[in-house]
């Protein structure tokens, strides 16, 4: 493990969140509906209002956490810190669910973009203070431009999880040795 649990299931979230506009411009949080279901799979907890105005909060929480996978050090500092300074961050230790004790910044009663953001920044902050922001990465599938965050002890993820990147891929290079031999 390379970060805290929890920090690895909020990178985890900020991902498939980001990844919910997918590379041909498909938007896949189109309803309220959509969003329940992105919650209830990524276990997201909290209040929440269910209308068109939290969906569109989320949305543009999204595009905020989407330049994180192309900014440089400072400019992923600056967008983290505004994210925390916008939602009064008050970290503190908190137990609830199956959850043993984490880090919640926000209130449960806090907008659902705001706690989303909040948990996204404060697992960014870590990643920034490991010096690994070189873990976001862009898929390496020639069609596909899902985000996915590395968190392999070698480095070695390459494609998202969106897909089949990774099995065509494979599939791709397996065919071209044939044909080679």
């Amino acid at each position: 493990m390379l970060f805290a649990y929890d920090t690895e299931v909020a990178l985890r979230t900020a991902v498939n969140l980001v990844n919910t506009l997918d590379s041909e411009g498909v938007e896949h949080l189109r309803a309220p509906g959509d969003l329940d279901r992105f919650l209830e799979q990524e276990e997201f907890t909290g209040s929440r209002t269910h209308d068109d105005d939290e969906l569109a909060s989320v949305r543009a929480l999204r595009s905020q956490l989407r330049t994180l996978w192309d900014a440089s050090e400072d400019d992923a500092v600056a967008l983290v810190n505004g994210i925390l300074r916008e939602s009064r961050a008050l970290p503190q230790l908190v137990k609830h669910d199956y959850w043993d004790w984490h880090l919640h910044a926000t209130t449960p009663e806090a907008p659902l973009s705001v706690r989303m953001g909040t948990e996204a920044a404060m697992a960014f902050v870590d990643v920034i203070r490991s010096k690994e922001l070189d873990r976001l990465r862009l898929c390496a599938a020639d069609d596909c431009n899902a985000v996915l965050i590395d968190l392999s002890k070698n480095r070695s993820k390459r494609y998202c999880d969106t897909g089949n990147c990774a099995n065509r891929a494979h599939v791709r290079a397996y065919r071209e040795r044939k044909a080679a031999s």
